[in-house]
């Protein structure tokens, strides 16, 4: 069997590091075509030396020369910025591995699916924005997306698509994040550190953010409605602390089947890379007798809007879940900054939404939903949000 052929999008970020890691342990012959990373020069380089790539690429710039110094005589070609991304994404690898945070991923995901390439698909943003399209665009090139997210992954490995009108109900698990306990008074003053420390997972800094906010939660909700063709009222959220049940799938007949592990981002890696097979990798055992007790409770919408915001944005369909997503971009970053509060980054986003669907900019036909359709609603997004978000800085 011939190596297969891989792109790694986002390859120093946690789940790419992770990807990689796996890809070694995997037993499968395979090349790396191309690395990219954000602005993470050194760590870049330090993989594409490891991994020798036929490209690596840096989003930003002015990272070039530092990269092409780091890479001279090593064989490996650099690029930089944006387009050279997509370019990167689209050469049709068998595999791609979509980890690029936030819609900057979407461009290169759309790429990678023009080219019929298999989508390992990490970038929650990419189905958000654009699902439907997404989706199309690569049943139609002949290649797939497989989530890696391990909620979706997890509904992904026991949903059963030939049997849709008897499935009554997807619900994804929710760790609860930082703050799962905390009143709202005392989740208005909480810091930077303290939205990043999750109790459970490994991400980086925004998802991690997005967690504690549960807008994460959200997100999947509208991922999983694309992803599996589902009514946003057969889509619910369930609180579980310990992460070890992923996600669930409802049965009409009332079984209810679920995906068990320890919370590890390379076991959803390893199904996405050997799917519809399975590899052999160091996987952590999930030890039940030792976690002992596992628990269930009822998201609290009142100290966590977001999941509300997110819920009506799916109902609401068309330029929401984009305007939705840019939105709190704009304001997660802004928190991390240290110029918004924790509880005003849902008061940004439900802001701007509200602002945008008084001003009709969020409606379109079928016939409007386009890409270039939803990135002209993303920037619409961010600029609103940027105006609310000028007033809580001043309020702050």
């Amino acid at each position: 069997m011939p190596p297969r052929s891989v792109v790694v999008l986002g390859s120093t970020g946690s789940v790419g590091v992770s990807t990689l890691d796996l890809l070694e342990k995997s037993g499968h012959d395979f090349e790396i075509k191309a690395l990219t990373a954000g602005r993470n020069v050194a760590a870049l380089a330090e993989q594409a030396l490891r991994w020798r790539p036929a490209l690596a690429v840096i989003e930003d710039e002015s990272g070039l020369p530092e990269l092409r110094a780091r890479l001279d005589g090593s064989g490996v070609a650099t690029g930089a910025g944006s387009r050279a991304i997509v370019e990167a994404a689209g050469q049709g690898a068998d595999w791609v591995m979509s980890a690029i945070v936030g819609a900057a991923g979407l461009a290169p995901t759309l790429a990678a699916a023009r080219a019929g390439s298999i989508i390992a698909l990490a970038n929650k943003e990419s189905l958000v924005c654009a699902g439907p399209t997404l989706l199309s665009i690569s049943r139609a090139a002949g290649g797939c997306v497989i989530p890696v997210d391990s909620e979706h992954s997890a509904i992904f490995q026991v949903f059963s698509p030939e049997n849709t009108a008897h499935i009554r109900r997807l619900i994804l698990t929710a760790s609860g994040g930082p703050f799962r306990s905390w009143t709202r008074e005392a989740m208005a003053s909480a810091t930077r550190e303290q939205a990043v420390a999750h109790p459970n997972w490994s991400m980086g800094a925004k998802i991690s953010v997005d967690s504690a906010t549960m807008m994460n939660k959200g997100l999947e909700m509208i991922e999983a409605s694309y992803l599996f063709g589902m009514a946003p009222d057969r889509i619910d959220v369930i609180v579980h602390p310990q992460s070890v049940v992923h996600s669930l799938v409802e049965y009409a007949d009332g079984s209810t089947l679920a995906q068990l592990g320890p919370p590890d981002m390379r076991a959803p890696i390893a199904c996405a890379w050997a799917w519809p097979n399975r590899m052999t990798w160091p996987a952590p055992a999930l030890d039940l007798a030792g976690i002992g007790t596992l628990t269930f409770e009822a998201p609290d919408e009142a100290r966590f809007p977001a999941l509300g915001i997110a819920r009506r944005a799916l109902e609401a369909g068309a330029g929401a879940p984009a305007a939705m997503n840019a939105a709190n971009e704009v304001a997660v970053a802004a928190f991390l900054d240290r110029r918004l509060g924790f509880l005003d980054i849902a008061h940004t986003v439900s802001e701007t939404l509200e602002q945008l669907n008084g001003g009709g900019e969020l409606a379109a036909g079928s016939e409007d939903e386009t890409v270039e359709w939803a990135m002209a609603i993303d920037a619409s997004a961010r600029r609103v949000a940027a105006q609310v978000l000028s007033r809580f800085e001043r309020m702050g």
